[in-house]
């Protein structure tokens, strides 16, 4: 999707961090900007800077938790601006701990946000672009999390899996109708998602305990002493132009996932030489493809 020029984005977690900076770099590119944020101070402080930077744009409150909430975020977007192309399923927040410590409310608060708003934002939206006719392009937030698992942090890791995976289905079900899906899988950029606990919704419960304060203040510090967010918004702006799949940030990451990926390859030659295996005539059939 090359030319931006006039066409409509629509961010969730938009009102700070990496949805804000995804927000200013859309904006810069000429396009119409919608925030969606379920923090109704940040959003109208975000929507008055961008305002200022002379920049369109509409601000939505809007939990992404919520299906009905996201329905009617699309059609105030259509409302604000005739048409949507660019959906970017950004909202997200960080759980973790120890095995056995966590509340059932931080598995359900984690997937719901992380996982569940990225598929109604899709399913929401995707009528609407559908609709013109003119293309459109799916940027997902994941994780290098999504990639790597992090001990600690199996919910969130769970969640950003889930997102990984399904942005790779939908981009081979879309890519016939000109709709584009990206996966931005970005490592520790300097954003709050330590404090995204602010936004926890009532039905969630509270946030399980901390009790290790050494723990908390190493990943406050990760960070805090992360990526400038606006990289990353000026990165998934040259993505989405490119049509790439996967949006890296931290090239430097990628021996880790390197190290995942020999493991991998490891455990497929362990099957290939196992006695309980051996002599097994089942052939996986050949139509099964993964990228086309």
């Amino acid at each position: 999707m090359q030319e931006l020029q006039g066409k409509t984005a629509f961010i969730t977690g938009g009102a700070s961090g990496i949805g804000f900076s995804m927000a200013r770099a859309f904006g810069a590119a000429g396009m119409n900007v919608v925030l969606a944020d379920i923090n109704e101070d940040d959003l109208g402080a975000a929507v008055d800077e961008l305002r200022e930077r002379q920049i369109k744009v509409a601000g939505v409150r809007c939990d992404v938790a919520d299906r009905k909430s996201l329905e009617q975020a699309a059609d105030e977007t259509v409302a604000a601006f005739g048409k949507v192309h660019v959906v970017c399923n950004n909202a997200g927040v960080g759980a973790g701990g120890a095995i056995g410590t966590l509340k059932p409310g931080d598995w359900d608060w984690t997937i719901a946000v992380n996982l569940m708003g990225v598929v109604y934002g899709t399913e929401a939206f995707l009528p609407h672009i559908r609709a013109h006719g003119e293309g459109g392009h799916f940027v997902n937030t994941a994780s290098m999390a999504g990639l790597i698992s992090i001990p600690g942090m199996e919910p969130y890791t769970a969640s950003k899996y889930a997102v990984v995976g399904m942005s790779e289905g939908w981009a081979g079900q879309l890519a016939p109708e000109n709709i584009g899906v990206s996966v931005l899988c970005p490592g520790f950029v300097r954003t709050r998602i330590h404090e995204s606990a602010r936004a926890r919704q009532d039905r969630f419960g509270p946030a399980a305990d901390e009790r290790d304060p050494e723990r908390v203040e190493a990943a406050r510090q990760l960070i805090l002493g992360g990526l400038d967010p606006e990289r990353v918004g000026a990165r998934v702006v040259e993505a989405v132009q490119a049509g790439e799949l996967y949006i890296f940030t931290h090239p430097d990451m990628a021996p880790l996932f390197a190290e995942r990926a020999r493991n991998i390859e490891a455990a497929f030659l362990r099957a290939s030489e196992s006695p309980a295996l051996a002599g097994a005539v089942y052939k996986t059939p050949d139509q099964i493809k993964v990228f086309d």
